[in-house]
């Protein structure tokens, strides 16, 4: 059956002509219909797998979709969530932008639902304000060639996402607001258990990965009593929901900062908020002093911050693959806008942890310039979001039972081509600059002149990923050994053009940050 139909497949390419509609898929919301592509996948986009959250249902948990019978046509990406332009190394395929934005897609190599391959279940980064499903970087189509049924999932943003409030509290028959983002999530994941099958795929093979905003979803996926059961791995790209990086406020301080965003904008109660069009809600984010809206300890989505939740073993206990950059933020994160000079450093340093200073400096010394300009780029991005990395991935070897896959990424980007832009030269592999590479997606960005080390290291980060989903161990023949780092042998995976597994020569730092951050 297989041959015939790659003989026919190759027919249309000869042909030049595309092949024709797969025939309907039946979810448990009504059949739906992608299209076949050249290469034998099969491409789903604009799923939707939740009700619009729009007008009584802004500020719910998603709802089920309404069931339709006829064939629904899903060929093209639908609506980005409610965002502002923030980053600009986002592209999206998205055409439009609506709080009508509960969709997935779906790329997958079966031939039939009985399949049963693997299934990654992707989140997108950007800071829960922004991001989107249809992201190039985060395209399935490799990983799909790869014998992999891949997703990318939209959830609400910023306000739409995360508001909470009082009278959304007293509504909810959990007496929990807030977390609408994550919730969305959580029902995508439920989505994938009840609907992969018919796509090909092994609801029981489940893993899920993010990067930034996507790899903090991850933590808290993991740790979620709604999710936990609905995994059976985890990748994790820079971040995880512990602090100091988006680490959860209890309910009552979150509902502070939903009340105080519409008491300044005309609209103290819940009523006024909702009757808000969804542009003005969106503009009124953009005003100077408007705070993020957090994620909150709300008894339902978390009935405890996920730092407890790991150190206790309340966590799904499937295998972890994670780890971060060289580069996550810059020494300005650090010196403001002082020179990098030995002075304006320890002055810095003092500034942050006023009589633990001196053991920072010898664990981020700066005695000359250039030793400056390395450590307060370290202790920076440390502080931004390699640290509550490195919890998660330390509480999770000691109380998960499974094997957990610590990386290092350190792979510069090349130089942009010409007409694209100037970045300065960069010193280490800035936050973000991974994915492309570990998806398999070098040629979606034709921002950087790419070169055959960059498709080295990209063909390594991409099967180590590869295999992760498939086995749960990112182990493979042709690829540098990785060992567990909570095996015994704290090995950390180097990711560059000589990828290698090292010993762990941060730990320390990071056993300071932890006492540090512990006491405050």
């Amino acid at each position: 059956m297989k041959s015939i139909a790659s003989a026919a497949a190759l027919l249309w390419i000869l042909s030049g002509q595309a092949p024709p509609a797969p025939p309907p898929v039946q979810t448990t919301s009504g059949p739906v219909v992608g299209v076949a592509e050249q290469d034998g996948l099969r491409v789903f986009k604009g799923i939707p797998f939740a009700a619009p959250p729009v007008g009584k249902l802004r500020w719910q948990p998603p709802q089920p979709v309404e069931k339709w019978t006829e064939p629904q046509t899903v060929t093209t990406f639908r609506a980005q969530c409610m965002q502002r332009r923030i980053f600009g190394d986002m592209v999206f395929r998205a055409g439009t932008m609506s709080e009508d934005c509960l969709f997935l897609n779906v790329w997958t190599p079966a031939k039939s639902a009985g399949d049963r391959l693997p299934v990654l279940v992707y989140f997108y980064g950007g800071g829960f304000i922004a991001g989107d499903g249809s992201e190039p970087r985060y395209d399935g189509a490799a990983m799909a060639r790869r014998g992999i049924v891949a997703l990318t999932v939209n959830y609400r943003l910023g306000v739409f996402g995360f508001l909470a409030h009082p009278e959304l509290t007293a509504e909810s028959s959990r007496h929990a607001s807030g977390n609408y983002g994550l919730l969305d999530q959580a029902a995508a994941l439920a989505w994938v258990r009840d609907n992969v099958a018919a796509f090909g795929g092994d609801p029981r093979k489940v893993t899920i990965a993010g990067e930034s905003a996507g790899s903090i979803s991850v933590s808290g996926l993991m740790a979620s009593p709604l999710s936990r059961d609905l995994i059976a791995g985890a990748i994790g790209e820079s971040g995880a929901m512990i602090q100091p990086t988006f680490a959860p406020v209890p309910l009552a301080e979150a509902e502070k900062a939903g009340t105080s965003f519409g008491a300044a904008n005309g609209a103290p109660s819940l009523a006024e908020l909702r009757a808000m069009p969804a542009p003005a809600l969106l503009e009124a984010t953009a005003k100077p002093g408007t705070p993020r809206f957090p994620i909150a300890i709300d008894g339902y989505y978390l009935p405890k911050s996920p730092a407890d939740i790991f150190a206790a073993g309340e966590q799904a206990h499937v295998p972890l693959l994670a780890g971060w950059n060289s580069q996550e933020s810059g020494a300005r994160g650090v010196l403001g806008q002082n020179e990098p000079t030995p002075e304006a450093y320890a002055k810095a340093v003092r500034d942050i942890f006023g009589e633990s200073a001196d053991e920072a400096l010898k664990l981020y010394p700066g005695a000359t310039a250039e030793q400056v300009q390395k450590s307060a780029t370290d202790l920076a991005g440390d502080r931004f979001i390699a640290f509550s990395t490195w919890k998660w991935i330390d509480a999770h070897g000691r109380t998960g039972g499974k094997p957990v896959y610590r990386y290092y990424y350190s792979r510069p980007r090349p130089a942009m081509r010409p007409g694209k832009g100037t970045d300065g030269p960069a010193r280490g592999a800035a936050h973000s600059a991974e994915i492309e590479y570990a998806m398999g997606n070098l040629d979606s960005n034709d921002v950087y002149a790419w070169t055959p080390e960059d498709r080295i290291v990209s063909q390594h980060f991409f099967e180590y990923f590869a295999n992760f989903i498939k086995t749960g161990d990112p182990n493979g023949s042709r690829l540098p050994r990785w060992p567990a780092a909570n095996k015994g042998t704290g090995g950390v995976m180097h990711l560059d053009v000589d990828s290698q597994a090292r010993p762990d020569a941060l730990k320390d730092r990071y056993l300071f940050l932890d006492k540090w951050y512990a006491n405050r």
